[in-house]
């Protein structure tokens, strides 16, 4: 099963966020820090409609890493695999 999304919806893959030391030992993450969630693209819908008919472009495409709002996606769960929805909207930056 595959996710096509719709209008100006992009589905991410987030990557992992933990911290880990130089010998290695994983860092729980702390509730205080706010830090922006980094994510890939897997698949961008056609556009958002404009109030004239015509469709604006989206400006991601599959395999950008981006920063997004970190409260902004939903979660979705599809043969396992952990992916988020966002707006198109809420995508802070491309990260090159």
């Amino acid at each position: 099963m595959k996710l096509k999304p719709l209008h100006d919806n992009v589905i991410i893959k987030q990557e992992s966020q933990e911290e880990v030391t130089k010998s290695g030992i994983v860092l729980p993450g702390n509730i205080e820090q706010e830090k922006p969630v980094y994510g890939t693209v897997v698949a961008v819908g056609e556009g958002r409609f404009l109030d004239n008919g015509e469709i604006k472009k989206m400006s991601v495409k599959v395999g950008d890493n981006i920063v997004f709002k970190k409260y902004s996606p939903d979660e979705v769960s599809i043969n396992g695999e952990e992916y988020l929805v966002v707006k198109e909207g809420d995508i802070v930056a491309i990260i090159n």
